[in-house]
């Protein structure tokens, strides 16, 4: 065991329920739980204590950390350091090293006082071995050890170091941040008593409670500013005539990006944070702001408060900053695809917004609808326009039908313009709703669709396949989501259709040789390279359409696809872990490899040369374009399609 301070021993019964409520300790049952809590000691080490050097120290024993937060990271051959992640209560170290029988796999640093409970590897390889729940939670964190550090060297090598002190999102809870717990009031107390409350505490919101003590509103000197001083309301009337209700709510162990996410959805400015049944704190924009200072609320709050079009036309060139911080701070692929998504809905949202308000009302409600890797969620920088707009079937009437037309022409075009000024480049196919054929009533997209199922010409159906990933963004949502429903009914039941997605994925060459070399381009301005889209990411992008499609899951972004699959179990749970992971990495690839370009002011693209990747990237690369074989494999299997 590392050099370290004996601390009071825990409370059995305390540290029985500190296990509780650890993953994946929640797997056993009560009595294992007692039993296990007996074996733990309990230690502390100082702030700065390096705990366990890489490649050096013996692990002898399994750690979860109580209190105080800690570092990981990896020294290479030169001395390059690359910080992985930061832990907290509730995260653990030594498990790794002691299930492989290894020295300590990367070092281990406190960053403040910490106090961990201990268990000896002989205990802990008891649980390894005698719970399979339990065993298997490690034997999945660690199947993917190779590609997190190929994740820790795409961020040192390719972005540069962040900050050794820097704030992570992705490695700690917001529990670990709460600086305060939070001030309740009575509803029936005044507007008045509340503005002092929070003006001698200086802080920003307090909760509302009712009369059995349940919270109902909240209420945020936003609110005092904009419901009480701006519209002269009376300070004297009580709290709840300017609350807001529900209170939304996250998890004391929500991961802060989780949070961050959450809080943009929402389009709230405070989240009320829950342990168990009680609310222990409040965490609000300003302690995002202030904890990470290239946050995507600083983004999406300049979005949201732009008056004018024009004023959009900027701001999606600030995205790639944005995207670096997410980077540096450890965030995966998908998680920062999501981000880039939801800032793209946001400047959608205020541009239709403001052309809606400028054009009057609708001839017809209607829904904007985006697909391909923005119906997704799945967008890296700068990608094509795929967009179209459904509106209501006009009554049976020339006129209405004309008006309907003309209405939705001039308003097609005009957002098109709009958005090819804010940076996003027109789509070469014309799938925009500047074309006719994509801005239809919601009777012939129901046609289109039909026509596409019932009886698919291979070429129509190569074409229209991005539809089927489409998602509504603005409008009627009702009108997106009852055609998704139709769509996901019939296509389950469409043998032919399903046919020719699954030839059209079974077409795709996995991207190696024989020799497990790469597939590159032979000539042009791309030689040497790998086209990561279309050679690594399509073919996972079809196998999830194809087998959703075929089962009826409605999701359209691809990791929720595949995850839903194995929910449902239509695929091996070991073919969604490898999948999940193998897609992810090469998104994690792209994703850096375009905003290095942006940086260094050339337009991005999709094309890698492997020879500027480390060994350990190129390994994993392989690893994960070997899935694409395996699943065509699967896919002929259980479509019963002959090679």
């Amino acid at each position: 065991m590392p050099t370290a301070h004996d601390a009071p021993g825990a409370d059995p019964e305390t540290l029985t329920e500190f296990l509780r409520n650890i993953v994946p300790f929640t797997t056993l049952d009560d009595e294992s739980l007692r039993q296990l809590a007996q074996r733990f000691s309990r230690v502390s080490f100082p702030g700065g204590t390096i705990v366990f050097h890489q490649d050096v120290d013996d692990v002898d024993h399994f750690y979860l950390i109580e209190s105080g937060r800690l570092k990981t990271y990896l020294t290479s051959a030169d001395g390059t350091v690359t910080h992985l992640d930061f832990r907290g209560e509730g995260g653990y170290f030594g498990a790794l090293a002691i299930i492989r029988g290894s020295k300590a796999n990367f070092s281990v640093e406190t960053v403040e006082d910490c106090v961990c409970f201990a268990l000896e590897k002989e205990a802990f390889l008891d649980l390894i071995h005698n719970h399979p729940q339990f065993s298997q939670h490690y034997l999945k964190t660690f199947s993917d050890d190779l590609a997190t550090t190929a994740y820790a060297q795409i961020r040192a090598g390719k972005t540069g170091e962040s900050p050794p002190d820097g704030f992570h999102l992705h490695g700690r809870h917001v529990g670990e941040v709460i600086g305060r717990p939070p001030e309740f009031m009575h509803a029936s107390q005044t507007i008045q008593q509340a503005a002092k409350r929070m003006s001698e505490l200086e802080i920003g919101s307090v909760l509302i409670q009712d009369a059995s003590g349940e919270v109902v509103g909240i209420v945020t000197d936003k609110d005092l500013r904009k419901k009480v001083v701006a519209t002269g309301h009376d300070y004297g009337a009580p709290v709840a005539t300017i609350m807001s209700s529900p209170v939304k709510r996250i998890e004391y162990h929500m991961r802060w990006f989780d949070a961050l996410l959450h809080m943009m959805k929402e389009r709230v400015y405070h989240l009320a944070v829950e342990r168990g049944n009680e609310i222990v704190g409040v965490v609000s924009v300003r302690d995002f702001m202030l904890q990470a200072g290239a946050s995507p609320l600083y983004l999406f709050r300049e979005i949201e408060s732009q008056r004018t079009v024009e004023g959009l036309y900027s701001l999606s060139a600030k995205i790639p900053r944005v995207v670096r911080s997410l980077v540096e701070e450890g965030a995966r692929a998908n998680n920062t695809t999501r981000i880039i998504s939801m800032l793209n809905d946001q400047i959608v949202d205020r541009l239709l917004t403001m052309v809606d308000a400028e054009m009057g009302p609708a001839a017809q409600p209607f829904c904007w609808i985006t697909f391909g890797s923005e119906g997704r969620r799945e967008q890296t920088f700068k990608t094509d326009q795929d967009n179209a707009l459904i509106y209501q079937t006009p009554p049976d009437d020339p006129e209405a039908v004309k008006t309907a037309r003309l209405y939705f022409r001039k308003f097609g075009n005009e957002v098109i313009h709009h958005l090819e000024a804010c940076g996003y480049p027109l789509c070469p196919g014309k799938m925009m709703a500047s074309n006719p054929r994509w801005r239809k009533p919601y009777r012939e997209w129901r046609g289109y669709f039909n026509q596409w199922m019932d009886t698919p010409e291979p070429e129509e159906v190569l074409k229209a396949t991005i539809f089927f990933d489409f998602r509504p963004v603005y409008g009627r949502m009702d009108f997106g989501e009852d055609l998704r429903d139709y769509l996901t009914l019939r296509a389950a039941s469409k043998a032919i259709f399903l046919l020719h997605l699954a030839k059209n994925f079974l077409a795709g060459r996995t991207p190696l040789t024989l020799f497990k070399g790469f597939l590159v381009e032979k000539e042009g301005k791309y030689k040497n390279c790998i086209d990561l889209k279309t050679q690594g990411l399509t073919p996972f992008v079809n196998f999830a359409r194809l087998m959703s499609l075929r089962h009826g899951i409605k999701e359209t972004n691809t990791l929720e696809r595949i995850e839903a699959l194995a929910k449902d179990d239509h695929i091996p749970r070991g073919m969604y872990l490898e999948t999940r992971d193998a897609y992810e990495f090469q998104m994690q690839l792209r994703l850096v490899h375009q905003l290095r370009l942006i940086e260094e002011n050339q337009p991005p693209n999709n094309y890698l040369d492997p020879a500027e990747l480390s060994d350990v990237e190129k390994q994993t690369l392989k690893e994960a374009l070997a899935v694409i074989g395996r699943l065509q494999s699967y896919v002929k299997s259980e479509l019963g399609i002959l090679a």
